[in-house]
């Protein structure tokens, strides 16, 4: 899928009360950010997040980076990133790029972090090659969770409800790569029964089963709204917040 991107790879853009923030900066993540329809300018961005250092989901962090603060010459912006990200024998963020941020905040599982108006958490480390965390982020109004690659386990059900789940689904039919599939997937969303639920981070055996078709399947038997990602494609999350809940934004992907 990377080699030859039958699917874009660039991570998902999130605008939550006034924050810009991006999530998983894979390959083209800078390229498709200035050509998307959507006016997404990385100057704005106030934070980047790495779920984890393996390239589909890291090789634009540091352009990211370069971007968001102007080569350097404007002293912004966070980055978030397990420690082997940045440390160890394979780090992806280039040392000297590192003074250009106003803080690097290394992730660590059950970790609590403020962006803002945003509080999000590590509720788990997830058990895939190397350190890898999803996010649970808090807004007024409005919870989203991302389930990053991970193979299963029951207890991800719990970690990670919330109104909106966004899934990486990999395999189509069960697999021994540690990644979900989509019979998996279908259970968790059983379980947890989010007021939306979108599949991404596609492999070929998923495209080759047209996931648009399958997300409408799982409408039908979860009863719950359930959307494949495409490229380029924004989501509002207005319809989704608590009605107590303040204004939210939107995630494009």
């Amino acid at each position: 899928m990377i080699a030859r991107q039958v699917r874009a790879s660039g991570g998902m853009w999130f605008s939550l009360n006034g924050l810009q923030f991006h999530v998983d900066p894979g390959p083209g993540a800078l390229v498709r950010a200035l050509s998307s329809r959507h006016n997404l300018d990385p100057t704005k961005l106030s934070a980047l997040l790495l779920s984890h250092r393996h390239l589909d989901h890291s090789a634009d962090i540091n352009v990211m980076i370069e971007a968001m603060t102007m080569g350097g010459t404007e002293r912004r912006g966070r980055l978030y990133a397990p420690a082997d990200a940045l440390e160890g024998d394979d780090p992806v963020v280039f040392r000297y790029l590192r003074n250009f941020l106003e803080e690097i905040v290394v992730l660590r599982e059950k970790g609590i972090y403020n962006l803002g108006p945003i509080n999000f958490t590590c509720p788990v480390r997830h058990r895939h090659r190397g350190e890898v965390y999803g996010f649970k982020f808090e807004s007024p109004g409005l919870v989203i969770s991302y389930i990053a690659d991970t193979a299963y386990f029951p207890e991800l059900a719990d970690y990670y409800q919330a109104d909106i789940i966004i899934f990486n689904v990999v395999r189509y039919k069960p697999s021994d790569l540690d990644h979900l599939h989509f019979p998996e997937v279908e259970q968790l969303i059983k379980v947890m029964k989010p007021k939306l639920a979108i599949m991404t981070h596609f492999g070929m055996t998923m495209i080759k089963a047209k996931p648009w078709l399958l997300a409408r399947e799982l409408c039908q038997k979860t009863g719950c709204e359930v959307v494949a990602a495409s490229d380029g494609m924004a989501i509002s999350l207005e319809q989704y917040k608590d009605e107590t809940g303040e204004k939210t934004g939107q995630t494009a992907s």
